[in-house]
């Protein structure tokens, strides 16, 4: 069955605070989404890979690909004015059959364990996203005011989600709503359910100064 990943790359990262945007600051001696894009051609070196990029680094990331022999065979575009966008723009290079991974660029610690059981999930269900258990103590603020929330049942949603090709685009067909969070609220509001696969506690997603430096130690402490 043919797969498609489409790399989500397309923000600036203001809050890590650096000269160049977060998806292009380097961990283990390589770019973070060079890293990202390996995790998928591990899992499946005929992937289609579709990188979303700001307008203004699909240059830098062209030439990166050139000098350094990687990536031969790609397509970028350009990201759009949401997520939502930014992955509508990229569904344009997705055929009708076939499978397609969402993932954002800044996530380069997936295993290909998830990766696997995902698109597996998705083959059978169409829609299959990874999410974890909350684990800390969780409070709604309201008027200045805080109340206890009950965390059973509460998980965090991550990406990779992997859905059926010809399903997404449908669903990607419908207006824009600041209520889509996600691909799978997208996917949800066309009417589809969605599948959840038990996701990884090391599949985060790099945003802070912090964050970088978590994901240079378990770099080099943890198997993909």
């Amino acid at each position: 069955m043919k797969s498609y990943a489409v790399i989500v790359a397309g923000g600036q990262g203001l809050r890590m605070g650096a000269d160049r945007p977060k998806q292009f600051l380097e961990i283990g001696g390589k770019p973070i989404l060079r890293h990202t894009i390996e995790r998928f051609l591990d899992f499946d070196p005929g992937m289609e890979i579709i990188v979303v990029l700001p307008s203004d680094g699909k240059e830098w990331w062209r030439d990166y690909c050139r000098r350094s022999s990687f990536l031969e065979r790609y397509s970028m575009v350009s990201g759009g004015i949401t997520r939502f966008h930014s992955v509508q723009n990229a569904l344009r290079y997705v055929g009708d059959e076939g499978l397609v991974a969402i993932h954002d660029g800044v996530r380069p610690l997936v295993g290909r364990s998830l990766i696997e059981r995902l698109f597996s999930a998705a083959a059978s269900t169409g829609a299959a996203i990874p999410a974890v258990p909350v684990v800390e103590s969780v409070r709604r603020v309201e008027n200045e005011k805080s109340v206890p929330v009950d965390r059973n049942g509460l998980v965090t949603v991550q990406t990779p989600q992997v859905f059926d090709a010809a399903l997404l685009k449908a669903a990607y067909r419908q207006p824009f709503s600041t209520a889509f969070t996600d691909d799978a609220s997208v996917v949800e509001a066309s009417g589809k359910e969605v599948h959840v696969v038990p996701g990884e506690r090391f599949n985060i997603k790099i945003t802070t100064p912090e964050d970088l430096v978590l994901a240079e130690e378990l770099l080099g402490s943890i198997s993909f």
